[in-house]
């Protein structure tokens, strides 16, 4: 296929990349990590995290300008408004009373990948209301023009609504919303009609109940998904790659390329998500869009973190890309 030229021109757009459920992502590396014993770690990285973090370090590495937007609180929400930062990336930040969570990710130099996710300080109801009017406020600026990506989890004090409330906002600006959450959240933003939903094959599975094993059952679950609300939906398979069906199309599409070895998977979602929503500023066609999430999620295994992308990777996997309509 040919390559689109979009990653060279300027976007009018704006990106808001919101996060319910922030994170200070710590990564050790590990010799041989053995549960249940003394464990010493060679390596320590300790960078912003959660997913719309990564989605937003993606963005940037494709050449865009994502601003994000999340809770912060504590010497730990400090930490990761310092560190998005310092990556050049804009915040609006809204403050929280509990300190924002740590989530671990043990890399065993064998190759195991071990998370230990924490579920977040509390949010209070006002808290969540500022959230609420924060990007209220940001999404009618950019009306028309505006891509929210709203990725993660909900943490406690948060209605199991808020996705749903995030994307009605997002589309009474006239903006688009695009989503990557899970289970009830992820049920109730589906009912809000949101432009794109991006997930997992086990995120699917479980609002779906379609048991995924192949592209085939994954274009099932797919198309289920548009039954439950979404406009367009696109399932990753890891390694076998993404399909995505959107409203009145026909043909579902499977794109996929020569998996690479990785350090760690971490980020591919997020970084495959930020393709989705530079194609749909950049205004390419479904194939292409699929191609280029494709793309970057392969150019996430290539990263030194979560979300580094690196934009010339990106360019090179995608005309590699293979396109099959199912």
């Amino acid at each position: 296929m040919n390559k689109p030229a979009a990653h060279s021109h300027h976007l009018a757009n704006a990106f808001f990349c919101v996060s319910l459920n922030p994170a200070i992502d710590t990564r050790l590396i590990v010799n041989g990590f053995v549960p249940g014993r003394v464990n010493r770690v060679a390596e320590v990285y300790r960078t912003p995290g959660g997913k719309a973090a990564h989605v937003a370090m993606a963005l940037q590495g494709l050449g865009a300008t994502p601003t994000w937007i999340g809770f912060s609180g504590g010497a730990t929400g400090s930490e990761l408004l310092a560190g998005l930062r310092l990556l050049e990336i804009a915040t609006m930040p809204v403050s929280t009373g509990q300190a924002s969570r740590v989530n671990l990710e043990i890399l065993d130099t064998g190759g195991e990948v071990t998370e230990i996710l924490e579920p977040g300080g509390t949010i209070t109801r006002s808290e969540w209301s500022e959230f609420q009017e924060a990007c209220a406020g940001a999404f009618h600026l950019a009306a028309n023009k505006g891509i929210a990506v709203i990725s993660g989890s909900v943490p406690p004090g948060v209605p199991a609504e808020a996705c749903a409330a995030l994307v009605s906002s997002a589309q009474s600006a006239n903006c688009l919303a695009f989503v990557d959450s899970s289970g009830l959240p992820l049920s109730k933003a589906l009912a809000a009609g949101p432009d794109l939903v991006k997930i997992n094959r086990e995120e699917a599975e479980f609002v779906t109940e379609v048991a995924i094993g192949d592209p085939v059952s994954a274009v099932q679950a797919a198309q289920k998904l548009l039954e439950l609300g979404a406009n367009s939906a696109v399932v990753s398979l890891g390694a076998r790659g993404l399909v995505g069906v959107r409203k009145h199309d026909q043909q579902p599409i499977h794109a996929w390329t020569t998996p690479l070895h990785t350090k760690s998977s971490v980020g591919c979602g997020d970084s495959a998500l930020a393709g989705l929503a530079y194609a749909a500023a950049a205004e390419l066609t479904f194939e292409q869009s699929l191609a280029l999430a494709v793309a970057c999620g392969a150019a996430n295994c290539l990263a030194a973190l979560p979300g580094r992308i690196v934009g010339q990777n990106v360019s090179r996997i995608e005309q590699g890309v293979h396109i099959e309509r199912l």
